[in-house]
């Protein structure tokens, strides 16, 4: 049995197809761990998606920001942009059983390895969040997609504020700031706030900006992460730190670690892909 994480798919299915051939998956035998973004920019969601739960449990996913945008432009809340490419999920024969699927994703996951655990999400972790406070954090905002106030909060889902975690934070402001760390983060301010505008990599980090996983007192610092997201950091790998966006969407590449024995024990992955959209 072995054991995988791929970063963002973002409706590149037929890449996704490649590389699962090329690790040797099998559904019997291994499991792998999608790090959220799994449609939307790309030509193939819908059939990422149905790839997804014909797996039946063995290729295991968490929600990034583009899958919980699905969700709202499947409800009318919010409108298309230039780069969506949604509707092959949206006007699909099955477009209630796939949206379905992704309503029950969670924002967090766990794997344990050899008595070491994996967190596993898109973006990023607070710096004041350990694991088990993740876990929880991330359970109020999948109970909600659950259920039935899921219209409520994705009318109020979108938006910058509040931008610091305060554990008196209540309702929806409470549920979009978690959200925003689990799936948007990137770059924090020195007082841990969030930054919204910057995308860069960490050689071009704007003054007075801090890569999240770089905050000092970080609380998750002993924890491997494994995340997704951020493509413009490559795959970057520290001893307790794994980010898999390559930038497939781009024209990079998707990208799968092979754990091994440990958390420790990896081989990193890639298949090239075709550029569905220009960056920029």
């Amino acid at each position: 049995m072995s054991l995988y994480c791929i970063g963002d798919i973002q409706g590149c299915d037929s890449a996704l197809g490649r590389l699962l051939t090329t690790i040797d998956f099998s559904p019997s035998r291994d499991t792998v761990y999608l790090l959220g973004d799994l449609v939307n920019r790309g030509p193939e969601s819908a059939q990422t998606l149905r790839r997804c739960i014909a797996a039946d449990g063995s290729i295991q996913a968490i929600l990034g920001n583009h899958d919980l945008h699905l969700l709202a432009a499947a409800d009318g809340r919010r409108k298309f942009s230039r780069r969506d490419t949604l509707l092959d999920v949206l006007q699909a024969p099955d477009a209630a059983q796939l949206l379905e699927w992704v309503r029950q994703q969670p924002l967090a996951r766990t794997h344990t390895l050899d008595g070491e655990q994996l967190l596993m999400v898109h973006a990023g972790v607070h710096q004041h969040w350990d694991l088990d406070a993740t876990l929880r954090h991330a359970a109020e905002v999948e109970a909600v997609l659950r259920s039935d106030g899921l219209s409520l909060f994705l009318q109020a889902m979108y938006g910058n504020t509040p931008a610091q975690w305060d554990p008196q934070l209540s309702g929806m402001e409470r549920l979009r700031m978690i959200t925003n760390v689990l799936t948007r983060m990137r770059f924090c301010h020195a007082d841990g706030s969030l930054d919204f505008d910057s995308t860069e990599s960490l050689a071009e980090a704007p003054e007075g900006l801090t890569a999240w996983f770089d905050l000092p007192g970080r609380a998750t610092a002993g924890t491997t992460i494994a995340f997704g997201h951020w493509s413009t950091l490559g795959d970057l790998q520290r001893p307790h730190l794994l980010a898999l966006d390559t930038g497939c969407v781009w024209g990079g590449c998707l990208s799968a670690v092979r754990f091994g024995n440990t958390l420790a024990e990896r081989e990193l992955i890639h298949v090239d892909c075709e550029q569905a959209q220009q960056p920029g």
